[in-house]
């Protein structure tokens, strides 16, 4: 099992900040030297427990950084992802019309760059897939995206947290036929990578690559150290987990389908029935499901470690913009977040906050995402030189609108092509 990240706090060498690149290049040796048995390929901090695109990416890294020794490069190379994943953050917030101000916050955290930069975590890679995936999907292109989403999933199992969107979303925009096979190439895209570790042991590649069953020790938990070590391990809690996750999962797909017009049951009888129509779904709204099941599952989880926090941080911004929260608070609860992701090891006051914040954003984009921030989107969706034809929504009328319209019949309008 890989460890967690330790104090983020910079080390006086290069070869101090790495903490699983040694073990991930001990891994790519034995894979490299002819080893399929997912049992048996392990490194100094233990078994390799991540799917099959984890392992041929760091084997490409493994041949650029000179065996693994070059641990100076490979942070150079995990910059330049860093800010190529940066690049695709901003572009899906500008695809969604997100406010300027939330565009600091995408570039300000310490914790992310230590993930990164100094780390090399693959939850960098599968963070980079995950925004990518979300990118094609807010352009509506839909195989590439799916498949994008499933190369990340064969990185870091992180990413079925997305399954729950992704099915309504392709169910609303593309109907049952074509969401099934989208499905279906997505389980082969996990099948063609594992092929070669499939033929040599199906099982001991399946129970280590996604494993279910994996125990989480209470020293590196940095979201229920609160909640105490024997209420952390019992069964009770985990269940617990579980069914919360479940039961936040059904009472947002009832608000997911609302633009089909259905309540949840007749829309799942129409979909089943082969009755249901599509709907268009407007880009902020396709994130926000994205994300929100995102957020959901790492609200729910089990544990997080600190690397986790690659997924979630460029996603609070915009989940507490959708919460219509207001732009102070948005900031203050964003420094929260941050400082207590810092904490290391965590206590009860940082994990406590932890959780305090996935649940602002969970429930806040549950109860006042669908309805006041859509508003506020839809008032300044034209502004920043975005043409009204490009509009995901309507907006509404008012007064100063009319005056607009009336200073621009008088002068040529940019957004006429």
């Amino acid at each position: 099992m890989s460890r967690t990240e330790p104090d983020p706090a910079n080390q006086a060498t290069t070869t101090d900040t790495e903490i699983d690149w040694s073990t991930y290049m001990q891994q790519v040796s034995l894979y490299i030297s002819g080893e399929r048995d997912y049992l048996l390929i392990k490194g100094s901090t233990g078994p390799l427990v991540y799917p099959a695109a984890h392992i041929y990416i760091y084997t490409l890294l493994y041949h650029l950084t000179d065996e693994g020794r070059d641990i100076l490069l490979g942070q150079v190379l995990f910059a330049v992802l860093y800010l190529a994943s940066l690049a695709v953050v901003v572009a899906c917030y500008r695809q969604t019309r997100a406010p300027p101000y939330l565009f600091p916050l995408l570039a300000l955290s310490k914790r992310l760059h230590s993930i990164f930069v100094l780390r090399m975590f693959n939850d960098g890679v599968a963070t980079f897939a995950m925004w990518l995936a979300i990118y094609l999907c807010l352009r509506r292109s839909w195989t590439a995206g799916i498949a994008v989403w499933s190369f990340g999933v064969a990185i870091k199992m992180t990413l079925v947290l997305l399954v729950p969107a992704i099915a309504v979303i392709t169910l609303l925009s593309l109907g049952l036929a074509r969401s099934i096979s989208l499905g279906v190439m997505a389980v082969l895209i996990q099948v063609l990578l594992a092929v070669p570790f499939l033929q040599t042991n199906s099982i001991g590649y399946l129970s280590r690559a996604f494993e279910l069953s994996r125990q989480f020790l209470f020293k590196w938990t940095v979201n229920w150290r609160f909640v105490g070590e024997e209420r952390f391990l019992s069964r009770e809690f985990s269940v617990g987990l579980l069914v919360l996750h479940i039961s936040l999962l059904a009472i947002f797909f009832r608000n997911w389908v609302k633009p089909s017009g259905l309540n949840m049951v007749r829309f799942l009888q129409d979909t089943l029935q082969g009755r249901q129509k599509t709907v268009p779904l407007s880009k902020s709204f396709t994130m926000t499901m994205m994300l929100s099941s995102l957020a959901i599952g790492l609200l729910c989880a089990r544990s997080l470690h600190y690397q986790f926090f690659a997924y979630l941080a460029w996603a609070t911004p915009f989940l507490l913009w959708r919460a219509g929260i207001h732009p102070i608070l948005i900031y203050a609860l964003w420094a929260l977040q941050e400082w207590a992701w810092n904490v290391f090891p965590s206590t009860n006051a940082s994990s406590a906050v932890v959780v305090l914040s996935l649940a602002v954003q969970v429930f806040g984009v549950l109860f006042n995402g669908s309805s006041e921030i859509d508003k506020k989107s839809d008032k300044g969706s034209n502004r920043g030189g975005d043409c009204p034809k490009m509009r995901d929504t309507p907006a509404p009328i008012h007064p100063e609108a009319c005056i607009f319209r009336e200073s621009m019949l008088r002068a040529p309008n940019p957004c006429v092509s």
